[in-house]
């Protein structure tokens, strides 16, 4: 396995709250790997920490490069990008509008518009609700947009948080048939989902986080399969 995101014992502070305890991961090109846990385990924190939104210490390599210093702007132009826990619409804006800001770093028209055609297959909804604007969306529908809007940069890593998060049953799992869709179009993804039984259904391989620590990996099977697990996180899902 070729790794596309290597973490090497990562720390992240707030204040003087040690949020994650020397952690490390590794995400494998052409992979989906899961990171699962409860609230206040430090999902959102990681992946915060990947994209560049929050300080960290240790080691954070992409595609063999070191990038623990290097500023989230800058980390959207090598190729990793995020749709956020929330969805982060712009609610005043159009869905044109807010996928054209997910290819703010590009200036390759034609690629963009090949890309822009790309999404809109993936998410025919958003195609249906081109002009509209995205505050009058429902949750779903915003959920494709976050989405949309990460993939319009092209990315070589797409970071997932919480896709599923306060949505309807039969719309989590097309959320997540166009997760393993994305895949294998050649997007590698890093998906942070409560919903442990269809993330761990769709992974190759996952890591459990708690309060802080890194506490289980395996393959998605694997984890599915173990009954603590199963008693810890797949109770409800």
């Amino acid at each position: 396995m070729t790794a596309i995101l290597e973490i090497r014992d990562l720390s992240v502070y707030y204040g003087r709250i040690k949020a994650l305890h020397d952690i490390s991961l590794t995400v494998g090109e052409g992979e989906i790997v899961a990171l699962i846990g409860t609230n206040g385990a430090g999902k959102t924190t990681t992946m915060k920490a990947i994209s560049g939104l929050r300080a960290a210490h240790g080691t954070i390599r992409f595609q063999g490069k070191d990038i623990t210093k290097v500023k989230a702007h800058h980390r959207v132009g090598l190729g990793i990008s995020q749709s956020p826990e929330g969805r982060g619409v712009f609610p005043g804006m159009t869905v044109r509008e807010n996928l054209m800001l997910g290819a703010f770093t590009r200036k390759d028209k034609a690629a963009i518009a090949t890309d822009l055609d790309r999404v809109l297959h993936l998410f025919p909804r958003l195609k249906e609700r081109f002009t509209q604007a995205a505050g009058t969306m429902s949750g779903g529908e915003q959920q494709m947009l976050a989405m949309g809007r990460a993939l319009m940069s092209r990315p070589k890593l797409l970071l997932l948080d919480e896709p599923s998060m306060g949505l309807a049953p039969m719309l989590i799992q097309q959320i997540f048939e166009i997760i393993t869709e994305i895949r294998e179009q050649g997007t590698t993804v890093l998906v942070v989902e409560q919903n442990a039984k269809q993330a761990l259904t769709r992974a190759d391989r996952a890591y459990v986080l708690e309060t802080g620590d890194i506490t289980r990996t395996g393959t998605g099977a694997e984890l599915l399969a173990d009954n603590s697990i199963r008693d810890a996180y797949l109770g409800v899902a």
